[in-house]
């Protein structure tokens, strides 16, 4: 008989027991005789080398770790998504590559360190209302809207640029799409190079900038039917990633313009949430594109 193929759910040490929404794939992969061990990214004792298949899943400290994240991923064997995908995709400037490429994307500002915050928050608050947020970030921490309107919230705007900028981060700032407050984000999940399901984001970011207690901002998540619009913008940004191959799971993130045509607000490839318990189906569907990325690395 075969041995049992062992794949890594990789976690970060906030979590140390995995997403719930990814154990809920374990009782598939057993199904196809495969044992998951969930284990965070920076435990030092852990032997990558031992794993048929490393997933990445819940690592939602990075951001703050960019830098040790990246040169950590290089060193695993055998990693999904693979270590250039993620280095591409843990700096939102990847967008300026998909715009370039003719992907609608929400027009943004880029504000490099070095320059004063405060007058460059009042310069790139055309739109009435406003986000800023970096460009390393994960699950909305450290992301605000503002109402150029308001000199209270376009004097918190400049303080909220000034403080990512001394930090060392690059700034993005974006019109608000007002479409969102109706329609909430579409966002489309892909497994195994193949869309799988769509769920709907109800709108978050409701103020300025504001702590969070935990990694993420909590979300309201409903399914929903793609549109054959939707379908089409995240297949077409999927194929600009940089990566030769079908990638283990891809997520696409999408708003309503001005025209209520979809514009892309980020496509995720490092540490998604993929809302499995969203579709019946969507386990399973897993469980085989990690079995089948298992067997051709290991052939």
């Amino acid at each position: 008989m075969s041995r049992r193929t062992t794949v890594a759910f990789i976690t970060c040490a906030s979590i140390p027991d995995g997403d719930p929404d990814d154990l809920a794939v374990i009782p598939f992969l057993a199904d196809r005789r495969i044992d998951v061990e969930v284990v965070s990214w920076d435990d030092p004792d852990v032997e990558w080398i031992g794993y048929d298949l490393a997933v990445l899943r819940s690592t939602w400290d990075y951001p703050a770790r960019r830098t040790e994240f990246v040169t950590w991923a290089r060193t695993v064997p055998r990693l999904a998504n693979p270590a250039a995908v993620i280095e591409w995709n843990t700096d939102k400037r990847y967008q300026r590559e998909l715009a370039d490429a003719g992907i609608p994307v929400i027009p943004t500002t880029w504000i490099e360190p070095g320059r004063d915050g405060v007058q460059i928050a009042d310069e790139c608050a055309p739109a009435r209302q406003f986000v800023i947020k970096p460009a390393i970030g994960a699950g909305s921490i450290d992301s605000g809207r503002y109402d150029a309107s308001d000199a209270e919230q376009v004097a918190r705007a400049g303080e909220h640029v000034t403080r990512l900028l001394a930090a060392g981060q690059v700034v993005m700032v974006q019109p608000y799409l007002d479409g969102v407050e109706e329609c909430g984000e579409t966002t489309l999940m892909f497994i195994g190079g193949r869309f799988s399901h769509a769920v709907r984001k109800a709108a978050i970011l409701d103020g300025p900038a504001a702590p969070v207690d935990g990694l993420f901002v909590t979300e309201s998540i409903s399914p929903v039917v793609a549109t054959d619009a939707e379908r089409s913008l995240a297949e077409r940004a999927l194929e600009l990633v940089p990566h030769d191959g079908d990638l283990l799971y891809a997520r696409v993130d999408l708003l309503p313009g001005p025209d209520d045509a979809p514009v892309l607000l980020e496509v995720e490839l490092t540490e998604p949430s993929l809302f499995l318990d969203q579709d019946e189906s969507a386990p399973a569907r897993f469980a085989d594109a990690i079995a089948a990325a298992a067997a051709r690395v290991s052939a």
